[in-house]
């Protein structure tokens, strides 16, 4: 093991390797009852997406840790997921509803063009193309959009939109002729109390830099949940234990519908936001690893990362669950002294071994899960600090993507306006001559803004 992994060579042991490979866990696990919570709600029944989340997150770990030798583990992401979701749901309104199938059809799809990305280096040209500000500010936009979903799943956050016409003298409307259109939700709902308790029981873990914070915090507030009624333990009654993989949605694509209801544009998405999304952890967490410091070593290793990486997105929608990507949460392994593939196995075989926990995550409350969505909320916002908003050209297009994703409740809108606005600014200061420097605008961002126009000019918002 010492010699496969090459511990000594990187400086770890197989103890600390294992106690990361836990650590690393830990922070992540939360991901086996928000997941299903999330997809079960667009259509997708709760026990296949568990069996598919424990599954998917476990064999292409321990893929990561063998193939790689790279201690960075992988799951569902956070922010796709609910990107997944929000598209069937508003689809549903209309006269071409998505069904699950096709969604998970087009993660499918867009895993293969991952992988054509990835063997081809257009990864790489694609990663160089757009500004580190509009990487940042997709980061932190996917976070805020997570937030207001768990506000809105809880009941902390309502929405009711209604026409002032006719309405009774002395009611508040707001500058558009809307009575007020998002509400504090009522301290009388015991389920956003509980989630209110649960956000500031992660918080205070945090706070106090305890390992899992969030997954301890799913737990007491499910401990809490028991105590007050508010759980349904109807998953305990004639519970199985061991894992029922007829349940497993293998395959379930329909790629008939997916071209009949045309989802290019999600496919596309879903690609584009991985793309950034996995190159920011996998760097980040490289960087943490030392991998880096041997510059031509560590371009190899995350070239090998990003293939596997590719692999799990298609390999998870086969399995049943949306784009699986790699966890920044993988850091806090690291920070334990994890430095080698051996952690990544360790996470793996934990997720494995938590397929036959079923019955205890299915008891998890919504105000639980609700809780950990709002703080990993927080966590994604961190990255708004690397964003110069003193210079307009960065600011304004970076501002955007931030706000559109949650506001419009569409993380495709976001990026496609930062990407437009960024290229017509750039190009207007660098004409000007009146900026200060010039601004680096690669040929393939002309191309995706043309395209980006293009789609709302004959497709609108849809």
């Amino acid at each position: 093991m010492e010699r496969f992994f090459r511990l000594r060579e990187l400086g770890t042991n197989v103890r600390t390797e294992i106690m990361a490979g836990l650590t690393t866990f830990m922070t992540m696990a939360y991901i086996l009852a928000v997941n299903p919570g999330i997809l079960s709600g667009a259509g997708l029944d709760f026990y296949s997406v568990f069996l598919a989340t424990a599954l998917a997150a476990g064999i292409f770990t321990i893929a990561m840790g063998l193939f790689v030798n790279f201690p960075v583990a992988v799951a569902p992401g956070m922010g796709l997921n609910a990107y997944f979701a929000a598209t069937i749901l508003a689809s549903s309104a209309t006269d071409t509803p998505i069904s699950p199938a096709m969604g998970l059809t087009a993660v499918f799809i867009s895993g293969i063009i991952f992988i054509i990305l990835t063997v081809t280096q257009v990864r790489q040209m694609l990663l160089v193309a757009v500004p580190d500000s509009l990487k940042h500010a997709i980061t932190v936009g996917i976070g805020l959009f997570i937030t207001i979903i768990g506000l809105k799943g809880s009941g902390i956050l309502t929405i009711a939109v209604e026409t002032t016409q006719d309405v009774p003298a002395g009611t508040y409307t707001n500058l558009l002729g809307f009575e007020s259109v998002i509400h504090l939700g009522d301290f009388a709902d015991r389920g956003m109390l509980l989630t209110i308790i649960g956000v500031l029981l992660i918080a205070c873990l945090m706070v106090m830099r305890v390992p899992g914070a969030i997954l301890f915090g799913i737990v007491l507030t499910t401990v809490i949940a028991a105590f007050t009624g508010d759980i349904n333990t109807s998953s305990l009654e004639n519970a199985t234990w061991i894992p029922d993989f007829g349940q497993l949605n293998f395959w379930h694509f329909d790629f008939k519908g997916v071209l009949e209801v045309g989802l290019i544009s999600v496919i596309l998405t879903f690609t584009f936001v991985e793309l950034f999304d996995t190159f920011g952890t996998l760097v980040g967490t490289a960087n943490r690893a030392g991998v880096m410091k041997n510059p031509e070593e560590g371009k190899k290793t995350v070239g090998k990362a990003m293939f596997v990486d590719a692999v799990a997105v298609s390999g998870g929608a086969m399995l049943g669950t949306s784009t699986v990507t790699a966890f920044v949460e993988s850091s806090s392994g690291i920070a334990q002294g994890g430095r080698s593939g051996l952690t990544a196995v360790t996470t793996g075989v934990c997720f494995l071994l938590a397929l036959f926990l079923a019955p205890v995550v299915a008891l998890v409350p919504a105000a639980a899960t609700n809780a950990a969505l709002i703080i990993v909320g927080v966590l994604m916002m961190q990255s708004v600090k690397e964003i110069d908003f003193s210079d307009m050209v960065y600011a304004i297009p970076a501002f955007l993507t931030i706000t559109l994703m949650p506001f419009t409740y569409n993380i495709a809108n976001g990026i496609s306006f930062g990407i437009v606005f960024y290229v017509l600014l750039a190009a207007l200061a660098n004409i000007s001559g009146r900026a200060e420097k010039k601004y680096s605008i690669h040929w393939l961002m002309w191309v995706l803004a043309i395209l980006i126009v293009l789609r709302y000019a004959f497709l609108g918002g849809h």
